[in-house]
């Protein structure tokens, strides 16, 4: 009678410690899993267009530049339009301490995208900014 009790015990044991190892693999797994990248459709929906922006840089060279700026969500993208104003001024903001030779070249660009993803995304309350692209640019 005691070994039929023993053995039920360690029967219960070991399906519910399967069991817990079930649940957390598949957790794991699901939290860790490779996230799709987003189909072009998907971007453009998620997707802002600033239009071209004409002002003076730190050195009294002018530029002009337009971008897209590609957000998390449907739903980031409009309160990213609403903000819009917004976003105009960080940019303006942001070209106002740039020399021209802070623009050029591609590394230099990149670098500038980042800080205004980094920027902008501080305006939002929902959602983030996933990357800015320079569409158009035209330093004078």
């Amino acid at each position: 009678m005691k070994k039929n009790k023993l053995l039920m015990i360690m029967l219960i044991l070991l399906v519910a410690i399967t069991l817990v190892g079930a649940v957390a693999l598949v957790v794991v797994l699901k939290v860790t899993g490779e996230e799709k990248e987003p189909t072009i459709d998907e971007v453009l929906k998620s997707s802002v267009d600033v239009p071209q922006i004409t002002t003076n840089l730190a050195d009294d060279e002018l530029i002009r530049i337009s971008f897209k700026i590609q957000t998390d969500s449907k739903k980031s993208a409009e309160e990213l339009t609403k903000r819009d104003f917004q976003v105009k001024n960080v940019i303006i903001l942001e070209l106002s301490e740039k020399k021209s030779e802070d623009l050029q070249g591609k590394e230099a660009q990149l670098k500038f995208e980042e800080e205004l993803k980094n920027k902008i995304t501080t305006l939002m309350q929902e959602g983030k900014v996933v990357k800015v692209y320079i569409t158009e640019a035209l330093l004078q």
